[in-house]
């Protein structure tokens, strides 16, 4: 098992209401709500929250920098896109805000397509983009660690480049933690070249475990130069007082999404990324994998993390993230709906039984 793990939550960043079940109000992306959002986060012993983005979403750097204005311990998870973000400008942006917060920001790179034409990115090929994705990496790690930077790429050049500020560093971290997503060999070979943080869905375990050995093996291979490559689960947690409560409600909830054609559920409708045909192909194997993951909201529209949900007990849900984490999984990032409300519940109930920082056990 990794070191100490970290309880992160989802903040949808939705321009349109009822995102995965949430409540459909008008003031759903308000700032008080969101506010609310990373102010219960916060309270409830969560480090911080992911904040989702996508072309027609409210800006990710612009919420994440309000919301970080607003806390105290709050660390946002600012997802960027290559293409939507120069690398010098991100580095300039991301650090600026790191300063202000004292070391509170980390960051997701995406490089799934979106909808690019409308933003006025011209690269559509996959290979190119993961070859951009990764020069992106690289000019960010030098830029925040580095003075004169030069770089000479076939996406991206700099000459001479000081960045100032530079972000917070300290022991265990000389820049905002990487995170990154992606199942095809070309992502993959970019996590394990460039990545603080692989990303991972809700497979099944021995799946997750397999990914992790692949990856590892594949550090060595691409002459990853490095601290070692970590890991993470994105996943839907579903918790209740019982199992029975939480399989009522899950089942209910997948009932809804069959009579509304999961409208609200997927973000992911556009073209189907390797890592999300892997969940979807789970359905063939069974309504439910391990213990407790639960594979039929995709087959009834759910997308990304909402395509497989972790149900159960607290205590049930607990020992199956705990069986991820001996995988070496020491990154989560949970979610369920209403949002603010399971914030709450999950803080209360799930991370005290995971030694989480900030609840009773965690200190």
């Amino acid at each position: 098992m990794n070191g100490p793990s970290e309880f992160l939550w989802y903040i949808p960043n939705q321009s349109v209401a009822g995102h995965r079940g949430d409540t459909a109000a008008a003031d759903h992306n308000s700032l008080d709500t969101l506010v609310a959002q990373a102010e219960a986060i916060e309270r409830n012993g969560w480090t911080g929250a992911l904040l989702g983005t996508g072309w027609g979403r409210p800006d990710t750097f612009t919420v994440a920098a309000t919301l970080a204005a607003r806390t105290t311990r709050f660390e946002p998870l600012v997802a960027i896109r290559p293409g939507y973000w120069q690398p010098a400008l991100a580095a300039s942006a991301l650090a600026t805000l790191d300063n202000l917060t004292g070391g509170r920001v980390r960051v997701n790179i995406v490089s799934g397509i979106d909808d690019p034409a409308a933003y006025g990115d011209g690269e559509f090929d996959k290979a190119k983009r993961y070859e951009r994705t990764q020069e992106f990496m690289q000019i960010l790690r030098r830029l925040w660690t580095q003075d004169g930077v030069s770089y000479d790429g076939r996406h991206f050049t700099l000459t001479g480049s000081t960045l100032a500020p530079k972000p917070v560093a300290r022991e265990g971290r000389a820049h905002p933690t990487l995170y990154f997503g992606g199942a095809s060999e070309a992502a993959e070979r970019v996590a394990a070249a460039e990545a603080d943080v692989q990303l991972v869905w809700g497979e099944p375990l021995a799946d997750v475990a397999e990914r992790i050995a692949r990856l590892r093996a594949l550090s060595d291979t691409v002459g990853r130069r490095h601290a070692p490559l970590e890991f993470g689960l994105r996943i839907t947690t579903l918790v209740r007082e019982t199992s029975g409560e939480a399989w009522r409600d899950a089942e209910a909830k997948v009932a809804d999404m069959a009579r509304t054609d999961g409208a609200g559920w997927h973000d992911h409708r556009g073209e189907v990324a390797v890592g999300q045909r892997r969940l979807l192909d789970l359905q063939a194997r069974g309504d439910v994998l391990d213990t407790n993951l639960f594979t039929a909201p995709g087959r009834y529209g759910g997308g990304g993390a909402g395509t497989t949900w972790l149900v159960g007990s607290a205590e049930e849900v607990a020992a199956s993230l705990n069986r991820y984490r001996a995988l070496g999984v020491s990154h989560f990032i949970l979610s369920d709906t209403p949002y603010l409300r399971e914030i709450e519940r999950q803080g209360r109930t799930l991370l005290p039984l995971l030694g989480a920082r900030g609840t009773e056990t965690g200190g």
